[in-house]
């Protein structure tokens, strides 16, 4: 597949779909949304529909998530170029590249090994290079590589992974789904001391599961 014409034609519909329906209102993350193919990081039967606001199921049993998900995770997260932020769930790496288009240093595990190789071998080829991608436990973070300022969750976790929030610099954001496996409640939480956090609902949400500890 190539990103043609008529694939930017279909961004910028869904870039004003986002803006003006979903009230997504951070530039940063308008352009980003309008930059990266979605339809390469999917299957090409899906092709057609890749710029809708559905999500379609990938590699290992996981899915990639709708755009507008992936827009309200990216605004909640207030990403500022050259950023170190830490993503636990690569999965197709849709939303790596998102990161990576918003300038961010990103730093990604995938605990799917499948979904390992498949998003390291598609970033590659948009010559999309993030500081670290690893395979791996995302429940335990990258304590070699921390503090980071932002920490964004891409799958369902349980229980709230206290290791994370470890790995936040102070002033640092973690969005995060927490909850059953059948629906979740998304929180953000900022970091305002060593120990302390503020803690902010943005209403209930569907991920797959978080795998590790105790998401086994």
């Amino acid at each position: 597949m190539q990103d043609s014409f008529v694939h930017k034609g279909k961004r910028k519909i869904l870039v004003d779909y986002l803006r003006n329906r979903i009230g997504i209102s951070d530039e940063n993350v308008l352009s980003a949304m309008s930059e990266v193919p979605r339809h390469l990081f999917i299957e090409s039967i899906f092709e057609d529909f890749a710029y809708e606001d559905r999500a379609f199921p990938i590699l290992a049993h996981q899915t990639i998530s709708h755009p507008s998900t992936v827009a309200e995770q990216s605004e909640l997260l207030k990403v500022k170029p050259g950023e170190k932020v830490l993503e636990i769930g690569t999965g197709c790496g849709y939303q790596t590249a998102v990161l990576m288009a918003m300038k961010a240093h990103v730093y990604t595990v995938e605990r799917q090994k499948d979904l390992f190789d498949f998003s390291k071998k598609k970033l590659r080829e948009l010559h999309l290079f993030p500081k670290f991608q690893s395979f791996g436990d995302g429940f335990a973070g990258l304590p070699t590589f921390a503090p980071f300022d932002k920490i964004i969750v891409t799958c369902g976790a349980s229980t709230l992974p206290t290791e994370l929030l470890k790995q936040l610099n102070v002033g640092g954001i973690m969005v995060i789904p927490l909850g059953p496996t059948d629906e979740q409640v998304l929180y953000r939480f900022t970091k305002v001391g060593p120990t302390e956090f503020e803690k902010e609902e943005f209403g209930a949400y569907k991920f797959v599961p978080m795998l590790g500890n105790t998401n086994q």
